[in-house]
């Protein structure tokens, strides 16, 4: 699909991609369906919980060293700013850099929604931009400006002229996908269309989309060894440095959900390669993905070389390891980056898998290809129940409650706490690079190995916590909340 990086807005992953947030059946017809372009989501008469696709764009500009946000909407809906703004602060701090990134809310009034606030925010903007003097600066909308149709974009477009740093309108309203990782793609596109700037020479950087960076040390020195450097994004990146992502070599991510519409663009507009492999989880696909880059950056004979000294240091401690985790039983939620890769581990550790669920569903990707992680199970003939539940807690109860996992996998806080609750030994994926390569694939099951020796705390727990779920929801099939979508009639 052909990006249009001239309009501010951003097609949502329903109507871009095909995503989905409701579906019940097996992984391989799941996975079929989305190649053969058949697949059809559900939708729920109840729906308990999700996310904010706000929260995901703004907590990814935030992330940006010395910018602005803007955020133009009630009181009520900068909320957020507080735990991104403490977030950055960390992040910056732990890798021993400053991030002076303003959160400015515009507390919209019932006179503003009714009469509208541009001028408000025109003079907001340009007091921002004298005050704190950003680098870049991104106004944001909200559901309440979105709803009666506030023209951000000729506000922006109209104070152009007195900012000398990029500033962009970003249309991030809640209510604008079920997807909250439209976000995401909102966030790049703002970036996008509003930093990058147009590549003038070749560097010998990579771009790596990732969240938090936590790994940064560690990836710097592999990728030294490829004569090669990261550019991390967006953690604690610089404008200095967005603006020249065009000229990297190649871009890759830590997870296809965040990182597929940045690496599209960039190879649609720049001609920068995109490493469209599945992620660095596990051996396969660390091993994998380093080959692909190695391809697209013409350094193949140094990554083999990586390659076979990585093995000789881990391979032996993982397969002694495997032998202790074979026969158990897991079940996943996760975001669909994560869910089918995590998946494909835990089979690489002998884990049976039984039962997936994704908080969405990418049916295909902007080049039109299946996501890779699907295509990987699917031609490796690896099949699970599945389900795609958008963080619908009581659907994962029921799941846990009907099969009796040795371990649940999140990477849902809430969703984890949970899985204990009811007794089930649980694993919180937080961290992105839990599953990295060679080390943290071993350390990850020593991790699981740990979790499923120990049971004391889960069933002591379990023993004194009432949970609000009957007898009556757990006997019901997994499903009965969902209910096929229907096509809409004709006017």
């Amino acid at each position: 699909m052909s990006i249009n990086l001239e309009s501010s807005n951003v097609a949502t992953r329903e109507n871009r991609i095909g995503s989905i947030t409701g579906y019940i059946g097996s992984l391989s017809d799941l996975a079929s369906q989305s190649e053969c372009g058949t697949l059809k989501g559900c939708l729920r008469c109840f729906s308990q919980s999700s996310t904010c696709l706000s929260s995901c764009a703004l907590g990814q500009l935030s992330a940006i060293r010395d910018v602005a946000i803007i955020h133009h909407g009630p009181a009520g809906c900068s909320v957020a700013s507080a735990g991104a703004y403490y977030l950055d602060k960390v992040m910056a701090k732990k890798r021993g850099v400053t991030n002076d990134t303003v959160y400015v809310g515009t507390d919209m009034n019932e006179k503003d929604t009714i009469f509208g606030s541009t001028e408000s925010l025109r003079k907001i903007i340009l007091e921002v931009n004298k005050r704190y003097s950003p680098k870049a600066i991104f106004v944001t909308s909200s559901c309440a400006t979105g709803i009666i149709g506030e023209d951000i974009d000729s506000v922006v477009d109209e104070v152009k002229d007195e900012i000398d740093v990029p500033i962009v309108a970003v249309h991030c309203e809640g209510f604008k996908s079920r997807i909250w990782a439209t976000g995401f793609d909102i966030a790049d596109h703002a970036v996008l269309s509003s930093i990058v700037q147009p590549p003038k020479e070749k560097r010998n950087t990579i771009n790596f989309k990732n969240f938090y960076e936590s790994a940064r040390p560690e990836i710097m020195e592999m990728f030294r060894k490829f004569d090669l450097e990261p550019v991390f994004l967006y953690c604690n990146s610089t404008v200095e440095e967005l603006s020249h992502i065009s000229e990297s070599l190649a871009t890759t991510c830590i997870c296809g959900t965040l990182g597929n519409y940045l690496g599209n663009a960039l190879e649609e507009k720049y001609g920068v390669p995109y490493v469209r492999s599945i992620n660095q989880c596990g051996i396969v696909g660390f091993e994998t993905w380093l080959r692909e880059i190695g391809k697209v950056t013409d350094r193949s004979e140094k990554i083999e070389k990586y390659i076979e000294e990585q093995r000789a240091i881990y391979l032996p401690q993982i397969e002694e390891i495997k032998k202790e985790l074979k026969g158990l039983r897991a079940v996943i939620g996760m975001g669909p980056g994560y869910t089918f890769e995590v998946s494909r581990v835990l089979n690489e550790l002998g884990i049976e898998v039984v039962w997936a669920l994704a908080w969405h569903y990418d049916k295909k990707y902007e080049n039109g290809d299946v996501p890779p992680s699907m295509k990987y199970l699917l031609d490796n003939n690896i099949d699970f129940e599945a389900s795609v539940a958008d963080q619908q807690n009581f659907e994962v109860m029921n799941i846990l409650h009907k099969y009796q996992p040795d371990l649940y996998l999140s990477r849902h806080p809430g969703s984890t706490v949970w899985a204990i609750k009811n007794g089930t030994p649980a694993v919180y994926v937080a961290d992105e690079y839990m599953l990295f390569g060679y080390k943290h694939t071993l350390e990850f099951a020593r991790t699981i190995l740990d979790a499923t020796r120990n049971r004391s705390f889960e069933q002591n727990l379990a023993k004194r916590v009432k949970l609000p779920y009957t007898d009556w929801w757990y006997e019901q099939n997994v499903g009965a909340f969902l209910e096929e979508a229907k096509p809409r009639k004709e006017a």
